[in-house]
């Protein structure tokens, strides 16, 4: 199933799943628990961020042949920074390039997120993905100058500044979806592919991060993993492409969907 979160035309936050023809019926209870498919017609005003997460968690250098575009080792253990909640965006709202605390390095990099279903602590391997309720696109939207040359060897300010995770354009349930680790996964940036790769280069595939992340650590129902991006990030191209005034990027993911956004300066 696919699921949307939206706006209706009173304003209510409300959840629909899409239908083969284009529609979307209306969800009664949550999706994080007893829930319904009902016949009503789902008033879409506005298209959400499929989820309101409260933990973002990130994985860095979690693709092979990105972590050898950077001239960087194999990690041994999987990479970890988090994102706060006023990252979110909404598909089709515009991803901010940083102009008060000014940024002139902002990358786009796409990544499989993971939505966690219900509370886990301590998962092992083999149970983990009984976990997730299911995936949608994610961009890790990055300031690569507040990543690295400012922010005191820690990744979270360039990681951090307002609509960098643009979320959606639905969340697919983890039965559409068996393997994590086999979709196509791209960026497109202006109609031009920057990222064309596949899941199965992860590191640490989804099951091994849920292991990983959950040890002694509980994960609440919501919470994002956004589990890495492919090679092809502006940072390492040469000249090296960011994001500016103008620029539309998409990412796009195999049974998933598109997720667009436009790019302005901040405000």
């Amino acid at each position: 199933m696919k699921i949307i979160r939206y706006n209706d035309s009173a304003d209510n936050i409300r959840y629909a799943a899409q239908q083969d023809n284009g529609s979307s019926l209306e969800i009664d209870g949550c999706i994080f628990g007893d829930h319904k498919v009902t016949d009503k017609v789902a008033d879409v005003q506005k298209l959400l961020a499929p989820v309101d997460p409260p933990t973002i968690l990130c994985i860095g250098l979690n693709y092979l042949f990105h972590a050898e575009e950077g001239g960087l080792p194999k990690p041994k253990w999987p990479i970890l920074f988090i994102k706060s909640p006023t990252t979110l965006q909404h598909p089709g709202d515009p991803i901010e390039v940083p102009t008060h605390l000014k940024s002139e390095e902002v990358d786009y990099e796409c990544e499989l997120a993971v939505v966690i279903g219900k509370e886990c602590k301590n998962v092992s391997k083999a149970d983990a993905l009984n976990y997730v309720l299911g995936y949608t696109c994610g961009h890790d939207v990055s300031a690569r100058d507040w990543q690295i040359k400012y922010g005191g060897s820690q990744w979270c300010k360039g990681k951090n500044f307002d609509t960098f995770c643009p979320l959606g354009p639905c969340l697919v349930t983890a039965d559409e979806i068996p393997n994590p680790n086999a979709l196509k996964i791209k960026t497109v940036l202006n109609g031009e592919v920057m990222q064309d790769w596949n899941t199965d280069d992860m590191i640490f595939d989804v099951p091994t991060l849920i292991e990983f992340l959950s040890g002694s650590t509980t994960l609440m129902p919501g919470t994002v993993i956004l589990t890495g991006t492919p090679h092809g990030v502006g940072l390492a191209r040469k000249p090296p492409v960011y994001l500016k005034d103008g620029d539309s990027v998409t990412i796009d993911i195999e049974g998933i969907g598109q997720l667009t956004n436009p790019v302005i300066d901040e405000p």
